[in-house]
C-alpha cells in the first residue's frame, strides 16, 4: 500500500490530542513529524503535550518540533476554558522518553517537504503561525506541499467572535499568509466540524474502555462537554478529527471550491474567513475547498473503532 506522507501542526489541546491518536491508527497515513505551536494552550504545553500523546499512541520514534511561542502580532489568548492549564483539560499522562528536538518546526518543514518532493499532505490544526513563517522563511515551500488539510474557519458564524473561529482568530495574519500562498487548502471550519460529534452515550462507552487512549479521552474531555452542553449541544465535537479523517475518507465529506480571504485589519470583523461560495464577486485564483458536511454516522463509528482498537 502506497501511504500518504502526513505532517501534524498542533497546539496540542484536548481535540488535537484525539486527532493525532486518530491518525496514528488509520492505515493508509504515515505521519512523518510534527510540530507544536502556541494557540489553545502554550507552546510549552503544545510542545510537551505532543510528544507525551505520540509516547502514549506507541509512536515515540514521530519527531516533534518546536514551533511559534505567539502570534505573528497580536498577543496570545489560551483557551483555558475548554482545554485547562495544562492543555489536556487537566488529564496528566506519561512524559516520553524520545531525544528533545530543538530544530525549528519551519526549518523541519521545509526540509521534509523537500526531502518527499511534493508528495507531503500537511494537517494542522491549530492556528498557522508555523506554516506562515515556514512560507515565509522558505518561498520554494510551496512547490513542495500537496496539499493542507486545516481545522480552522468558518464560512458562517464563529465561536471566538460572532464572525471567528478560534484558530484564525488566534493568529488572522498567518491564516491569510496561508491561504494567498497558492497551496490548495482544504478548510474544515465550524460549518463541518460541529456536525462531526460523538453522542453522551458514544463518550462515555469509550470512557468504560480499558485503554490508555480511552483513559485520556475520559481524563481530559470534562471542559469540553460541559462547553458544549451548555453553549452548543451534548456531545463532543471532534473538531480537529475532521482534517484528519478527510484524509483517508474523502468521500464522507462534502464542500464546495472557492476563495478565502482572512480579514486581518476589522476590529469586530478580524479572524473572519471570509468565503466568495455564496456571492457574485469572486476573488482571483485563490485555491480553496470550503467542507460544509460530513456523513457522521460513518465518521463516528470510525471513531469509535480506532479508540476501542487501542
Amino acid at each position: 500500500m502506497n501511504k500518504i506522507p502526513v505532517w501534524i501542526d498542533t497546539d496540542t489541546g484536548v481535540d488535537d490530542s484525539i486527532a493525532i491518536l486518530t491518525a496514528f491508527k488509520l492505515d493508509k497515513l504515515e505521519i512523518v513529524g510534527m510540530s507544536a505551536v502556541a494557540g489553545n494552550t502554550t507552546h510549552e504545553n503544545a510542545f510537551r503535550n505532543c510528544r507525551n500523546v505520540a509516547y502514549l499512541g506507541g509512536h515515540p520514534e514521530i519527531k516533534v518540533y518546536p514551533g511559534a511561542e505567539k502570534p505573528l502580532v497580536k498577543e496570545l489568548r489560551v483557551a483555558v476554558n475548554a482545554h485547562g492549564e495544562n492543555g489536556l483539560g487537566g488529564a496528566i499522562i506519561e512524559d516520553s522518553p524520545a531525544p528533545i528536538e530543538t530544530k525549528k518546526a519551519w526549518d523541519a518543514l521545509y526540509e521534509k517537504a523537500k526531502e518527499l518532493n511534493g508528495e507531503l499532505t500537511l494537517i494542522a490544526v491549530g492556528p498557522l503561525t508555523n506554516i506562515a513563517i515556514a512560507i515565509a522563511n522558505h518561498p520554494d515551500i510551496v512547490n513542495y506541499i500537496k496539499v493542507m488539510n486545516i481545522m480552522g474557519g468558518c464560512a458562517n458564524g464563529g465561536n471566538t467572535t460572532p464572525c471567528a473561529e478560534f484558530n484564525i482568530y488566534t493568529d488572522p495574519q498567518a491564516a491569510e499568509n496561508v491561504f494567498k500562498s497558492g497551496v490548495h487548502v482544504n478548510m474544515f471550519g465550524l460549518d463541518v466540524t460541529l456536525k462531526a460529534i460523538l453522542t453522551p452515550e458514544e463518550g462515555n462507552e469509550l470512557s468504560k474502555i480499558d485503554n490508555k487512549a480511552c483513559k485520556l479521552f475520559k481524563d481530559s474531555t470534562g471542559l469540553m462537554y460541559s462547553l458544549y452542553e451548555a453553549h452548543i449541544q451534548p456531545g463532543l465535537v471532534m473538531h480537529d478529527s475532521c482534517p484528519v479523517v478527510y484524509t483517508q475518507y474523502p468521500e464522507w465529506f462534502t464542500g464546495k471550491d472557492c476563495g478565502v480571504y482572512v480579514e486581518t485589519q476589522g476590529t469586530i470583523s478580524q479572524g473572519k474567513t471570509c468565503t466568495d461560495i455564496w456571492t457574485d464577486y469572486k476573488y482571483e485564483d485563490r485555491h480553496c475547498t470550503v467542507f460544509l458536511d460530513v456523513d457522521n454516522e460513518k465518521f463516528a463509528k470510525k471513531m469509535m473503532e480506532i479508540y476501542k482498537s487501542y
